[in-house]
């Protein structure tokens, strides 16, 4: 596969998406940690991608789902984030990858998992300073238009709009009953990080169905999990939980399936 044609795949246009997001954050603030960050994410994501290929025997390609996981993680936690915590969040996001999978795909969302393993273990700040939270509010109409890009090309406009119909009517109904702090997930940096997840972390192929009813149920899952966990803990776990909690829903899909064409082909 040529440059060009890459370019035009859903990997290339979500790797050119992350790149331009981190530009425009880095020059906007004028931090260059992230940019930093970044480099390491990416950099120990690439060579974990490549050690784990490796033992699992598996054929050499373009590391281009671990640049993308990288990035994400970079994107997503603090700048202020040490060194060592960016690079052991990259290397539970990759291993997570190969080590819990289901007929040689990933079960969960590699960037999600090793960030929320982050929070657990290393109680990480994530400012999510890639998705614009802490720059003007017309910034968002960048994220839309490159989440609308990404979106239309993997075809998730399902999860996508079922995700965030449901998220904003359960903030609706907690702000109406006085439940959590629902207000603030309509302010930076929450409704920034609340695009982003649904644009770029929801939407990934491996880790979510393709058909629209499954689809659509995903999406209202992750938000309803995602809504009470908000409503309970608040933070911005709540995301990453949401879409895990998915990913296990998928998987389970996947098992249901897989046992009921052996049961019908063992009765025919």
């Amino acid at each position: 596969m040529s440059m060009t044609q890459w370019l035009r795949t859903p990997k290339g246009y979500v790797m050119i998406s992350m790149i331009a997001f981190l530009l425009i954050a880095a020059v906007y603030s004028l931090d260059l940690r992230g940019v930093l960050n970044s480099f390491i994410a990416v950099g120990v994501s690439v060579t974990a991608d490549f050690i784990c290929a490796s033992l699992a025997k598996k054929k050499r390609a373009f590391p281009d789902g671990a640049i993308i996981s990288g990035l994400i993680i970079a994107l997503i936690l603090s700048t202020r984030t040490s060194w060592y915590v960016v690079a052991a969040t990259a290397l539970i996001a990759i291993s997570s990858k190969y080590l819990l999978v289901y007929k040689k795909k990933p079960i969960f969302n590699p960037a999600a998992f090793g960030l929320l393993a982050s929070i657990l273990l290393f109680r990480t700040g994530q400012s999510w300073w890639g998705a614009f939270g802490d720059l003007p509010a017309w910034t968002n109409v960048i994220l839309l238009i490159g989440g609308y890009m990404i979106t239309n090309r993997v075809n998730k406009f399902p999860i996508v709009f079922s995700y965030l119909g449901t998220y904003f009517m359960l903030l609706l109904i907690m702000g109406f009953f006085n439940i959590g702090d629902s207000s603030d997930a309509l302010r930076s940096p929450f409704i920034n990080a609340t695009l982003f997840f649904a644009f770029f972390m929801l939407t990934d192929p491996p880790t979510t169905p393709a058909k629209d009813k499954d689809q659509f149920i995903f999406g209202i899952l992750s938000a309803v999990i995602g809504a009470v966990v908000y409503g309970i803990f608040g933070g911005l776990m709540y995301l990453f939980v949401g879409l895990l909690v998915g990913n296990l829903y998928q998987y389970t899909l996947k098992r249901l399936t897989v046992s009921s064409s052996k049961t019908a082909g063992i009765r025919s």
